[in-house]
C-alpha cells in the first residue's frame, strides 16, 4: 500500500505538472493569436480559420507519431534529446490544446471586435494595437478556452504514451497509468486515478458552465 501511495501522488503530480505547463504554452500562442485572426486582417485568414478548427478533430494517436518521428534520433529534432521525457509530452499536449484554445478565443474576439471595434478605431487604435484591450473585454471567455485546453491535456493518452514511452518515475501519468493497470488487471491504483481525473473533468466543467452563465449576465447587463 505504501508503495502504491507513494506512485499515485507521483504519477497525479506529473500528469498535473506536464499538463499545467502544456497549457501555460498553448496559452501563450492561442491568446494573442486567435484574437489577431479575427481582428487583424492579412491574406490567407480566413484559410487559417478553416484549418484551426479542422484541427479540432486531429487523431491525438497521429499527432504523437509525427512527434515521436521528429524527435527520434533519426529525425530533424532529434539532437535535442528530448524524446521519452516530459517535455516531449508537454509538447504532444500543448500540440493538441493550441487548436481548440485558439478557436475559442477567436469566436470569443470577434463577438467583441464587432460590438466594440470601432469604438477603439475611433480612440485611434490600429487593430494589432486593439488585441491588448480585446483580451481585456473577453477575459472570461478566456479562462473559458484556458480551462477546456486544460481539461484537453489532462486526459490525454495516445500521443502521450507515443512520445514520453509510459517510463515509471519519468513519464507515466494518470491516464497511461490507468491504460497499463487496467490492461494488468490491477485496478485498484487505476480507480483511484481514474477517481481523480473523473473530479478535474467535474470541476473543471462546472467552472467553465459557470463563466459561461456569468459572461452572459454581463452582456446582458450592457445592452
Amino acid at each position: 500500500m505504501a508503495i502504491e501511495l507513494r506512485d499515485f501522488f507521483e504519477i497525479a503530480g506529473l500528469s498535473i505538472g506536464v499538463s499545467l505547463a502544456a497549457t501555460a504554452f498553448a496559452a501563450a500562442v492561442s491568446l494573442p493569436f486567435g484574437t489577431a485572426l479575427a481582428i487583424v486582417p492579412f491574406r490567407g485568414r480566413r484559410m487559417i480559420v478553416v484549418l484551426v478548427n479542422s484541427f479540432f478533430g486531429l487523431p491525438p494517436v497521429v499527432v504523437g507519431l509525427v512527434l515521436y518521428v521528429a524527435l527520434s534520433r533519426s529525425g530533424p529534432l532529434g539532437f535535442l534529446e528530448l524524446l521519452f521525457t516530459p517535455t516531449a509530452m508537454v509538447i504532444a499536449q500543448a500540440t493538441l490544446a493550441i487548436p481548440i484554445m485558439t478557436a475559442l478565443v477567436h469566436r470569443a474576439s470577434e463577438r467583441a471586435w464587432e460590438r466594440y471595434g470601432d469604438e477603439l478605431v475611433c480612440d485611434g487604435a490600429s487593430p494589432t494595437q486593439a488585441i491588448p484591450q480585446i483580451l481585456r473585454i473577453i477575459r472570461a471567455e478566456l479562462l473559458t478556452a484556458v480551462l477546456a485546453g486544460f481539461g484537453r491535456t489532462i486526459s490525454e493518452v495516445g500521443a502521450v504514451i507515443l512520445v514520453g514511452g509510459n517510463i515509471r518515475g519519468l513519464t507515466r501519468t494518470m491516464t497511461t497509468t490507468i491504460a497499463l493497470q487496467t490492461s494488468q488487471g490491477d485496478l485498484s491504483l487505476a480507480l483511484a486515478l481514474g477517481a481523480v481525473l473523473v473530479g478535474i473533468s467535474i470541476s473543471i466543467s462546472a467552472t467553465v458552465f459557470a463563466l459561461a452563465g456569468r459572461a452572459k449576465i454581463a452582456g446582458s447587463d450592457e445592452v
